[in-house]
């Protein structure tokens, strides 16, 4: 069975909680609050929606209930990545690439960066 894959809202919470590791609702509140319209049960009901679809863990050890992402963040983009590559691309990577570049132009340092990432990932496969 795949894994689910996180609504935008959820995205905004796995953030959070990469940033800061571990956080009660309180305080996943506090930040989602300054740029969404949503109260405390509402991020209650999500955290404990993304408790069940296995997005986040739950330490009910203390009084309030610290949540944490279940995976780190690079493993979820890459798992992102490559069901938007399977659905939209035809398993293409080089059309995702093709069509990044033509939707945003990068500048100058982010094409040495990926320059680079290329270089290693020839190197790699390469076995040297």
């Amino acid at each position: 069975m795949a894994a689910p894959r996180p609504t935008p809202t959820e995205l905004a919470i796995l953030t959070i909680l990469w940033d800061r590791g571990a956080a009660t609702v309180r305080e996943v509140h506090q930040v989602l609050s300054v740029d969404r319209n949503i109260g405390y049960t509402g991020v209650l009901k999500l955290l404990q929606i993304m408790t069940a679809k296995g997005l986040v863990l739950v330490n009910k050890d203390e009084r309030s209930h610290v949540y944490r992402a279940k995976e780190p963040a690079e493993t979820t983009k890459r798992k992102a990545v490559g069901d938007i590559i399977w659905r939209l691309f035809s398993g293409s990577p080089g059309q995702l690439v093709l069509h990044a570049l033509q939707a945003e132009v990068p500048s100058d340092e982010e094409i040495a960066e990926i320059r680079q990432l290329l270089d290693e990932y020839e190197r790699k496969s390469k076995g040297q």
